[in-house]
């Protein structure tokens, strides 16, 4: 197929780019780079069957494709907050292109959405069915709205035009090639243990989170993509928990560093736990991780020893 990857690289598109041409489909992944890396897809480019286009998808372009995955927008807090406007722009006004052009081609169209649209719940864990306890004006309602409504054009050009969609609702994933810079929990407490120095937990430590390593979660996007009949979003993730203390410490442990724990107030609207039920997924594509914590902690790790040339 000819397969168009939105955000194709970032953390998630890059990875998944690799895996959709290890299949044998044909590539082309678009990107204005404002939180993507060309670092990430420089080994892509040994394909014959990638290209790359520096495009940001606010602008409306014509592509000739026979499925489209859409990624394109920043996913950790202090990426999407720095240009908000921009942000509710790429999943609004972005992810209505996309649309238009999976209606063009009779494509079929994937968009990765987030646990982030359930804001702060009162559930747990968290089922597609649950509408959510979000503030609309916050400081992550760009993000969180903005995959909101993303989810809301979605299911309008499904039920109005007969667009065949997907819409994963993607829980925290980790794994290589996400940024040193990016701000998330899994990158901050890796980069900090590796060069000894405090790791920053927001609050008293005790949220609750789940990790799902990239190789899984690129698995069940995939999975979902090519699952008939699959109109409804379903949530994809790794549903075992741990505190983001605990998560501290197993990585300190893991990094064999002398780091300390160092407590910063918590920000605005931060949940306060996050984990997904996934028996839809379990059961409509008999999907669910196989990679534990520990293992891919220690993958992720060996990654950000690589690039800061550390030996721990």
């Amino acid at each position: 197929m000819n397969l168009l990857v939105a955000g194709g690289a970032g953390f998630l598109g890059s990875n998944l780019c690799e895996h959709l041409l290890n299949m044998g489909h044909k590539v082309v992944a678009v990107d204005n780079l404002i939180t993507g890396s060309q670092k990430n897809i420089d080994y892509l480019l040994q394909f014959k069957n990638f290209t790359f286009i520096n495009h940001d998808i606010i602008e409306f372009r014509v592509f000739d494709v026979d499925g489209i995955f859409n990624l394109a927008c920043p996913a950790s807090p202090p990426m999407y907050q720095k240009d908000p406007v921009s942000t509710v722009k790429t999943n609004v006004i972005g992810s209505t292109n996309l649309l238009e052009l999976a209606r063009e081609t009779n494509s079929r169209i994937l968009q990765a959405s987030t646990s982030e649209i359930y804001g702060d719940p009162k559930i747990s864990p968290q089922t597609e069915d649950y509408w959510g306890n979000v503030n609309p004006i916050g400081l992550r309602s760009c993000y969180d709205e903005g995959k909101r409504t993303a989810e809301t054009l979605f299911m309008d050009f499904h039920r109005q035009y007969g667009t065949d969609i997907r819409i994963a609702r993607i829980f925290n994933t980790y794994g290589p090639r996400m940024a040193i810079n990016d701000g998330r929990v899994v990158s901050n407490f890796i980069v900090q243990s590796l060069t000894n120095n405090n790791l920053t937990i927001y609050g008293n430590g005790d949220q609750v989170r789940s990790f799902c390593f990239v190789d899984d979660l690129i698995d069940g996007l995939i999975k979902l993509f090519f699952k008939d009949d699959c109109h409804q979003p379903l949530n994809l993730g790794n549903p075992d928990p741990i505190s983001m203390e605990g998560l501290a410490k197993e990585i300190v442990k893991l990094t064999n560093s002398n780091s300390k724990i160092s407590n910063m107030p918590l920000p605005s609207d931060d949940p306060v736990n996050r984990i997904p039920d996934i028996s839809k997924a379990i059961d409509q594509l008999n999907w669910k991780p196989t990679i534990n914590r520990s293992e891919g902690l220690e993958k992720t790790i060996n990654y950000f020893a690589q690039e800061l040339k550390i030996v721990y």
